[in-house]
């Protein structure tokens, strides 16, 4: 029996908040696509609510305009927020068999967020540096998982946790399946 796929990010949240981000960096489309290392016409599907943005293309576009992650899929903020297991915000990432569903994003005047990830054996999830400041707080739920920065990586069970620059080029490798982990971004 096969788990059926996590929810896609509604692109209109994607769209909405690139466009408010890249404004308020005052940048051009052409700009902020060259900055990111993406095709203009990418960012424009994207800002016109279209495409079907990867994990890699959201972290590339929240380092070129200098915020996290979580503020270009941030959903509208509610008093109370339940998200069930397998559900929430998801992006898939390209390269690996690996999904990030954003849990919390940093309120304002707090610089962290939480995501639930979860992650298969095979391809190695590549990281480039986040912003500046970035640390990553790792606890693994299920599963066994190789992370860290770059010749630093360690292999983790369930209930182990580790800290590390999120600033510098990272990994994340599933070495059994179902594997999942929390985890914290703190944006100093």
């Amino acid at each position: 029996m096969s788990e059926s796929p996590p929810p896609r990010l509604p692109l209109d949240w994607i769209a909405a908040s690139l466009r408010r981000e890249r404004t308020r960096a005052g940048i051009s489309l052409s700009e902020l696509a060259k900055r990111a290392g993406i095709a203009k016409s990418t960012l424009s599907q994207l800002e016109a609510a279209s495409g079907n943005p990867s994990v890699e293309t959201l972290w590339a576009l929240g380092v070129a305009l200098g915020v996290p992650f979580s503020a270009l899929v941030e959903p509208p903020a509610a008093s109370v927020q339940v998200i069930r297991a397998g559900q929430g915000p998801t992006v898939a990432s390209e390269k690996a068999e690996f999904a990030a569903t954003l849990l919390s994003a940093s309120p304002p005047g707090a610089r962290r967020d939480i995501y639930h990830l979860r992650a298969e054996p095979g391809a190695v999830r590549e990281s480039e540096p986040h912003i500046p400041g970035t640390v990553e707080h790792l606890i693994v739920g299920a599963g066994r998982v190789k992370a860290g920065p770059a010749g630093e990586e360690a292999e983790l069970e369930p209930g182990d946790y580790m800290t590390y620059r999120g600033d510098v080029a990272h990994s994340y490798e599933a070495l059994t399946p179902g594997t999942t982990f929390v985890l914290v971004m703190q944006h100093l």
